[in-house]
Order: C-alpha cells, then structure tokens, then sequence
C-alpha cells in the first residue's frame, strides 16, 4: 500500500525570504543615498565657485571704468601688478571689492539664517524677513536715525541699532509663541506688519536728508559699503558658521525628524534650538545691519539650495553659498537693470523673491486641496 508523502513546510521560510530581500534591497538603499550625497557635494561645489565666479564679473562691472576679468583676478591675486594701472587698482580694491565683499557675506548669513529658521520650525515660510526680525533690525536703525541724526559719527550707531532690534523682535516672538511652531510664524507675521507701521511713523520723525537715507537703507541696498561693514559681518560669518554647520549640523538634521526621535538619539532638544535660534538671529541681525533688510534672500536660497541638491536636511553649507550667489548677483543686475541709473539691489531681490513666495503658496495651496 502506497502512502501519499506531503512536504513540510519549513516555518522559518518566510522570515528567511524576508531577510533575503532585506539583503538584496539594501545595497540599492545605499546606491542611491551615495548618488543624492554625490549630487549634494557636486552641487555645494558648482555654487561654491559660481559665487565667486560673479563677484568677479561685479568687480570687472558697470561704471565708467570697465576692467576686464583677467584684470580683476591678476589684481586680486598680486595687488603689485596692477601697480602699472593705479586706477584700476584703486576701483577694484577701494571701490568695488568692500561692496562685493560685503554682498557675499551677507548673502551668506541671510541664507544660513533662514536655512536654520526653515529647518526648526519645518517651514518653508521660515524666514527673519516673514518672522519679523529684519523689521526690527529696520526699527531700531531708524529709532537711531531719528534721535541721533543719520550722518557724523551718529552713523556708526545705526548698525548698532540694527542689530539690537533685530534681537528685540526675535525675543519678543520667542516670548509671544509658547504654542508651537506655527503659532510662531502667525506671531512673527504679526510682528512684522506691527514693526512696519512703526517704521513708516519713524520716518516721518526724521529730518528730510535722514529720511532719504533710511529709506534707502530700508530697500537694502549695497551702496556706500565699506571695509568696516564688511569686517563685521565676516567676523559673526567667522563665528557663528562653524558653530552651526559644523557644530550644530548634525543635531539640525535630527531636529528634522521631531523632538522626539531627537531626543532618543542623544540630542539636547531644548539647548540645540536654543543655541541654533540665536545664531540664525545674530547672523541676520549682522547682514541687516551692514546692507539693510535685504527681502526674501533668506527666504529663496535655502529652497533652491534643496531642489538643486536634492537632498534630504537643512542643506546649510549650499544655502549659503546660494544665498552669496544671490545676492551679488542680484546687485550686479541691479546696476545695469536701468542704464545711467542703479537700483537698490533689495528691489531686484523683492521683485525675484515675491514673484517666488506667491509661487510657493500657490504650491501649498494646491497640496492641501489635492
């Protein structure tokens, strides 16, 4: 008699079939996240030198002397040979060079700022410019002008102010914000539109000449730069940068994904947005008070950092670099966007920068309908 022999079935062929094709799926896990960290650093590398690249074709720029970029870099590179050419010496590096040195740093502070401010409160909208902190710094550089006059040696308090104002609105809405982050946005909205009706009332407070002045200062504008601004705003580049990309960088990342899961990989949530939050204040606070509350800078640059790069994070060190890239060469457009006259660089960057908020909430808008 025959009996009809069934196989067993192996109870652990399941949990070995899913390890099989654990193993085989995380070698293109890992392909992948090499090649989006390959583009990150191709990308970070392209800005790195297209920023300069720029500020070179600032420096050769607009004006009545017009010096070609193989000028420019030999000037730059060995100062005693432009020696044969005092005049191209003295526009590039007493001229130009304070005014383009001080556009990359503060386009890179600006960037970094907002790369930080987006980062903590998961928010594209997080930016010193939407949060109300350039209106301060605008505000308690006016409250200097106004009582101290504009001119004399009064000028060297309003970057003082600047910053000091900058510092007010942010602990302000710091202290107003006890909800969360997007109570954090509304409150720093409102902030905003407050600390712009104060301006628009400082400004009549001021003499006539006073006031043609704040009111450039107010569009942002890199006229009149000069080695000091310039020292200034790369002196807290030079400290706060590394503190945060560096430093901070990696708890930024972790921060990303909640206080929680932050929390449970080590990192001190409360000290890190403390600290991160008042870096990404002074950064804005010193590239404001050295060309003004530049708009939407901060806001533009780590977004397109992140769709060039691809890349998952805050992206700090491409946003700045971005955020350089920007700036110069918004203000390189704005001087020859109307020729015999130059613009204020912050209504180049308000017009590109506008045009890409309504954009944005245009996108948002559609995502939550969908």
């Amino acid at each position: 008699m025959s009996a009809d022999v069934s196989p067993v079935a192996d109870p652990g062929a399941p949990e070995a079939a899913a390890r099989e094709a654990g193993r085989a799926a995380r070698p293109r896990w890992r392909a992948a996240a090499e090649r989006a960290a390959r583009r990150a650093r191709l990308v970070t590398l392209a800005l790195l030198l297209a920023a300069p690249a720029v500020a070179v074709l600032a420096l050769a720029g607009a004006g009545d002397l017009t010096i070609s970029p193989a000028e420019v870099v030999r000037a730059l590179v060995d100062p005693g040979s432009a020696a044969a050419d005092p005049a191209a010496h003295f526009v590039v590096w007493d001229l130009r060079l304070p005014r383009v040195a001080t556009g990359l740093l503060a386009g890179a502070a600006l960037a970094l700022s907002g790369a930080v401010f987006q980062a903590l409160l998961r928010n594209p909208l997080g930016s010193p410019d939407i949060l109300g902190f350039t209106q301060g710094a605008a505000a308690g550089a006016l409250t200097v002008i106004v009582l101290l006059g504009g001119g004399g040696a009064a000028a060297a308090a309003v970057p003082v102010g600047a910053v000091l104002g900058a510092l007010a609105a942010g602990g302000a809405v710091l202290l107003l914000a006890r909800g969360g982050r997007q109570q954090l946005v509304l409150v720093g909205i409102a902030l905003g539109a407050v600390l712009t009706g104060v301006n628009g009332y400082l400004l009549t407070r001021g003499r006539l000449a006073d006031a043609a002045r704040a009111v450039l200062w107010l569009t942002g504008s890199l006229d009149g730069s000069d080695w000091p601004a310039a020292g200034t705003v790369a002196l807290v580049f030079a400290l706060l940068g590394p503190l945060v990309v560096l430093g901070h960088g990696r708890a930024l990342r972790l921060l990303e994904l909640g206080d929680d899961a932050a929390t449970a990989l080590g990192v001190p949530v409360a000290r890190t947005r403390r600290v991160l939050l008042l870096c990404a204040l002074l950064l804005a606070a010193a590239a404001a008070a050295a060309v003004g509350p530049v708009a939407f800078v901060a806001l533009t640059a780590p977004q397109l950092a992140r769709r060039l790069t691809r890349a998952p994070g805050p992206n700090l060190l491409p946003s700045a670099a971005m955020g350089a890239l920007l700036l110069v060469l918004a203000d390189w457009a704005a001087q020859r966007a109307i020729p015999g006259h130059q613009l204020p660089v912050g209504v180049v960057t308000g017009l590109l920068g506008g045009g890409y908020l309504v954009r944005l909430l245009v996108k948002e808008r559609r995502s939550t309908t969908v």
